[in-house]
């Protein structure tokens, strides 16, 4: 395949899987190159990442839910690609309970397979939580290859560590991805585990550890304190390993969650947004100032690390090719 591979995304959030689609920006020194794909049309139900998306690419994010997406209004393209929503899968979504499948959310993936049943595009990637794997008792997961497959797509898939690829946190996410040659599908390879590690250390600022507003209070320390063996809450990092999975909830000034928190002087403190988009493989260039803190937390916290993608990416483009 020779030219620009155009490109669809579905559930783009802030554009974490888009930038690392589209490459083309540095990491911790490194240079990330500039990969193939275009995006042609984005699309988020969420009008705040709608707006962080907006201020980083060319192509301007629609804020729509997909389901309402006319397939006959699409230009045709070459690649589909999607974190469809995650929450229903989640491990860590215990109340409510799992729903997977059975859930509205959790059934939007078949909005993945409508639009390629009817587009026919050369591939998709989907991604999502591990908790996919095991979603209503391990039927989900089956269903859904099944789904894809049905499609029209020779599909293959593996969960991806993001510490395995040179994202300083230790993020586990299932990537699904087919291809409708059966010659692009025999070719792929996923991309090689071994590079640069990063820890925790390489993305930290400092300065925040000068800054009261990052700490949480006494009463909130006094409320962990509580339930911290039980549910074990208050979980501090190792500033020289991989961070444990950043979440949607950073925002929070709760200690009990399962987010991950920095111990600093004999107190709790959580990440700054900057922090947690370098823990997410954001490059700094990028810019998430146009909505409230709260709303970058949320952002961040579920978005698809760029360093990752774009290792994920190359290879499928190699396959493409």
């Amino acid at each position: 395949m020779a030219g620009t591979i155009k490109t669809i995304s579905l559930f783009c959030g802030c554009g974490g899987m888009d930038l690392g689609l589209e490459g083309g920006f540095s990491y911790l020194g490194k240079k990330y190159s500039k990969l193939p794909f275009q995006i042609i049309k984005a699309i988020d139900n969420d009008p705040f990442c709608t707006k962080i998306y907006n201020e980083n690419f060319k192509t301007k994010c629609e804020t729509q839910d997909v389901r309402r997406l006319n397939t006959n209004d699409l230009k045709d393209f070459d690649l589909l690609v999607g974190g469809f929503p995650c929450q229903s899968f989640s491990i860590s979504a215990q109340n409510p309970p799992r729903l997977g499948y059975k859930d509205d959310n959790g059934r939007l993936f078949f909005e993945m397979v409508r639009i390629l049943k009817k587009k026919r595009p050369k591939a998709f990637i989907a991604e999502n939580v591990k908790g996919l794997l095991s979603a209503n008792k391990g039927m989900a997961f089956p269903m859904i290859i099944n789904e894809f497959e049905k499609a029209g797509y020779h599909v293959v898939h593996k969960l991806l560590i993001a510490s395995k690829y040179g994202v300083p946190q230790r993020r586990e996410r299932v990537i699904i991805i087919g291809f409708r040659n059966k010659r692009n599908f025999n070719v792929f390879e996923f991309p090689d585990e071994e590079q640069e590690k990063r820890v925790l250390r390489d993305v930290i600022d400092e300065s925040a550890n000068t800054e009261e507003k990052w700490f949480f209070s006494e009463k909130a320390v006094v409320g962990m304190m509580n339930v911290r063996e039980k549910m074990n809450k208050g979980r501090v990092q190792d500033l020289d390993k991989p961070c444990n999975t950043i979440s949607s909830h950073l925002a929070k000034v709760s200690l009990n969650s399962t987010d991950p928190v920095l111990f600093v002087d004999g107190r709790y403190r959580r990440f700054t947004p900057a922090e947690a988009a370098r823990i997410q493989s954001f490059p700094d260039s990028f810019l998430f100032g146009s909505v409230s803190q709260s709303k970058q937390y949320k952002a961040i916290g579920n978005a698809v690390p760029p360093v990752m993608m774009w290792n994920i990416a190359k290879k499928v483009a190699e396959a493409m090719r």
